[in-house]
């Protein structure tokens, strides 16, 4: 028997609680893994709360990402003792999680966990860490270098931006960062590497189809008119790689950016991502990040406080990345 958090539905309301699970109740997979750690990100909070249509079926173990220990294997692939990583595929939505101290998955979910980073590291990462290094991929891929001009990361404070924040800086790029909680948030980003802070309601006004050029690059994590503020101030030959609805699935904006600024929108998806991408990007990312990313932007906390936490992340009150430890 071992310790899980699981999510039923009663009366159509989400109700969270810690029980005792037996392996024989594990969904189908390949691979048994001992789960060392886990993580909280917006869809778990989402998830948890019930203020999203996460879950597919109940009873569900969330925990999209999970860092451990293989125990048993029925694929070649892996071996018992061997350290993995998993974010994504559907994980924590309709298949059993990450926040419970074991989980079978199937082998083609997993990655090994990249040389030079601990298990608790990579959780740090985790699936906004995957995300912010495709988006970066995806401003370099697009053709916009340092000295291209400024970069401009919205929902700077959250996982996906203050990794993504990191790993600009350490490759040269001049950022900014967006946040809603200046005084709270301001040091930590500058600590990461932004090199201006910019207050939220900047970006939550309605957007001129076509503003003052100001960004050679941005990472997005909110949508809606954020985003479409964004790309109004996008300078000729721009590209935005957007990841994130924080701020909703609309976008109320026009195709002016487009054809009169040659503006790139790429959308980022780290969940179905094909395996060998997601190692290159580990592997970018263990070399790229470095040890004081690990020292500041990290909150570990219990499996059993994981329901608090999860009104606070999607109530925009958590800052950095928050570590699960099973």
């Amino acid at each position: 028997m071992f310790s899980a958090l699981v999510l039923r539905q009663e009366q159509n309301q989400t109700l969270a609680g810690i029980d005792k699970i037996d392996e024989s109740q594990l969904p189908h997979g390949d691979v048994l893994i001992d789960v060392d750690y886990s993580s909280l990100n917006y869809k778990d909070g989402l998830a948890i709360t019930g203020k999203g249509k996460i879950i597919r079926n109940f009873p569900m173990v969330p925990g999209i990402d999970l860092s451990g220990t293989v125990a048993h294997s029925d694929n070649d692939r892996y071996q018992a003792g061997d350290k993995v990583v998993l974010t994504g595929w559907g994980v924590g939505e309709n298949h059993w999680g990450g926040m419970a101290q074991r989980a079978r998955l199937q082998s083609d979910w997993l990655v090994p966990l990249p040389k030079g980073l601990s298990g608790k590291q990579a959780m740090m990462v985790g699936t906004a860490g995957l995300t912010a290094m495709l988006c970066v991929e995806a401003l370099i891929d697009a053709g916009i270098q340092p000295d291209s001009g400024e970069i401009l990361v919205t929902g700077a404070s959250g996982g996906v931006g203050s990794v993504a924040i990191t790993l600009l800086s350490q490759l040269g790029y001049q950022v900014s960062a967006v946040t809603g909680r200046i005084e709270q948030n301001g040091p930590l980003l500058e600590k990461l590497g932004a090199t201006r802070i910019i207050d939220r309601s900047e970006f939550e006004q309605t957007a001129r189809p076509l503003e003052k050029q100001a960004w050679a690059g941005a990472i997005d994590t909110v949508g809606s008119k954020v985003l479409a503020k964004v790309l109004s101030q996008m300078d000729y030959n721009g590209a935005v790689a957007a990841c994130g609805l924080a701020g909703g699935f609309d976008l109320p904006t026009t195709v002016m950016p487009f054809i009169l600024r040659n503006v790139r929108l790429q959308g980022i998806d780290s969940v179905m991502c094909p395996t060998e991408k997601r190692i290159q990007a580990w592997n970018k990312l263990a070399k790229l990040l470095p040890q004081s990313y690990f020292e500041q932007a990290c909150t570990e906390i219990k499996l059993e406080q994981a329901s608090n936490y999860a009104e606070d992340i999607t109530n925009g009150k958590v800052t950095g990345r928050v570590v699960i430890k099973l």
